[in-house]
């Protein structure tokens, strides 16, 4: 519709970008899932999904010339939300990929769940708890989620927390600052409460 915010989606062969695409137009969003790094520093605000492991994630991303705009879009102020791996990627580097750098746009590092008695990776439904609130997670404390994955971030500054998930340990499920935010799980996957998060995200673009 005329005058109504754009959203682009990050396409840099992530895996999970047409379902997130469609989840943020079911809720009525204006999608533009895009390859094209200037179309990304052009829209109102941005979405950065992501499957895999963070040194490919980050390597298609520089490929792309992504990684650069990323760090533009969250100096610009406009409103950024990581999906998944991107939760990951937004840190400074990960176990799983030494010597590969992430976005560096919070500060911390990604762990992996130490095993034991625990299956890893991580997968299917868990509660998501908030440490503070954020209009993205309004009314989501307590909702399940669906997750997969083997690595979680530690943010160096515990201001960055917003939600954790128990899984041997507790973790961290969400972290953001300003105009970031990020979650670990996947809410195109995690039916009615997937939807109100990119229901609660266009609304906060629209007040940003």
């Amino acid at each position: 519709m005329p005058g109504a915010i754009r959203i682009a989606v990050i396409d840099y062969d992530a895996g999970n970008t047409l379902s997130v695409t469609r989840a943020l137009e079911k809720v009525g969003a204006r999608v533009d899932l895009t390859s094209d790094p200037d179309r990304v520093r052009s829209a109102d605000a941005v979405v950065l999904p992501g499957v895999g492991a963070f040194g490919d994630c980050m390597k298609k991303l520089r490929e792309r010339g992504m990684d650069l705009a990323c760090r533009e879009v969250f100096r610009s102020g406009k409103p950024f939300l990581g999906v998944c791996v991107a939760l990951q990627v937004i840190f400074e580097g990960s176990e799983e990929s030494p010597g590969a750098e992430g976005l560096g746009l919070l500060p911390g590092g990604v762990r992996r769940f130490k095993g034991g008695d625990l299956k890893v990776p991580h997968m299917g439904w868990n509660e998501l708890r908030l440490v503070r609130d954020h209009p993205v997670l309004d009314g989501l404390d307590g909702e399940a989620f669906y997750f997969v994955h083997s690595f979680y971030p530690e943010p160096a500054e515990a201001g960055d927390l917003v939600g954790e998930t128990e899984y041997g340990v507790r973790f961290c499920a969400a972290a953001g600052r300003e105009n970031l935010i990020a979650v670990q799980f996947h809410p195109e996957k995690s039916s009615g409460a997937g939807l109100r998060l990119y229901e609660n995200f266009l609304a906060w673009s629209r007040m940003l």
